[in-house]
């Protein structure tokens, strides 16, 4: 049964990186977490770190490319608390920076299956119990990327699947008004991540060099989320760019 006073949170690739850091602070703000990835083990250790301060995350292994992976997912959510308040539709990967005539064509599908359709079936799903449920609602919060603005070289997978991550943030936007959905788009430059710690080694820039980038701490992305995640239903952030503030996006370089 549905518990008015337990606010649900669903976080997809929240096993590391700024998915991890997010679950973790919409427990302070005293959701329950549900967290999904690939990896079983990480999702664990969440859980598990989350139990020893009296919070409870409860841990989906999901394959967000898969409908029948994301459709299970959700039916836990359901059966388990009967709503879901919240998604942070985290979970991406990315591409080698390669010419693009270099680039695999499996790696183009991943980026794609993952970025896009893997959004749009958690999205979909999300949607579908966020209509269902009683209070009606909920809010949708999608992980961008400056590169829904403005590419880097050699990465146009990945450059496709955020431009494409924009215009499904604002077909969900209007299409849930009549359900009291809420959509949202968080477009991150340059958190410090595992993955993402290489940049600060160097990484290829637009007139050819390479240099080091600029870094933020992730914590700065799931205090945007939150603070998101905390407005009523009735107002929106619709898109939110949150960047290392000296990264070479704005300006020429």
């Amino acid at each position: 049964m549905s518990n008015p006073t337990q606010k649900i949170a669903l976080v997809t690739g929240a096993g590391s990186g700024i998915g991890r850091v997010v679950a973790l602070g919409l427990l302070e703000d005293g959701y329950t977490v549900v967290a999904a990835g690939r990896r079983p083990e990480p999702l664990q250790t969440l859980a598990d770190q989350a139990r020893a301060q009296g919070q409870e995350v409860l841990a989906v292994p999901t394959d967000v490319t898969d409908p029948a992976s994301v459709q299970a997912l959700m039916d836990t959510v359901e059966q388990r608390y009967g709503r879901l308040d919240l998604l942070f539709n985290n979970a991406g990967v990315n591409a080698p920076a390669v010419p693009l005539d270099e680039l695999p064509l499996e790696k183009w599908f991943q980026v794609l299956n993952t970025n896009v359709s893997g959004v749009y079936l958690c999205a979909r799903a999300a949607f579908g119990l966020m209509r269902r449920q009683l209070p009606q609602g909920g809010r949708i919060i999608n992980n961008g990327s400056i590169s829904a603005h403005t590419p880097r070289p050699f990465t146009a997978p990945y450059t496709a699947s955020k431009h494409a991550v924009t215009g499904l943030t604002k077909a969900l936007a209007l299409d849930g008004r009549a359900f009291n959905i809420v959509a949202s788009q968080i477009d991150i430059g340059n958190a410090l991540t595992e993955l993402s710690e290489r940049m600060t080694r160097g990484v290829l820039q637009a007139n050819g060099s390479v240099a080091p980038e600029p870094m933020m701490d992730a914590v700065h992305i799931a205090n945007a989320v939150r603070h998101i995640a905390a407005l009523p239903l009735n107002t929106n952030v619709l898109q939110m760019t949150v960047m290392a503030s000296a990264m070479p996006f704005v300006g020429r370089g």
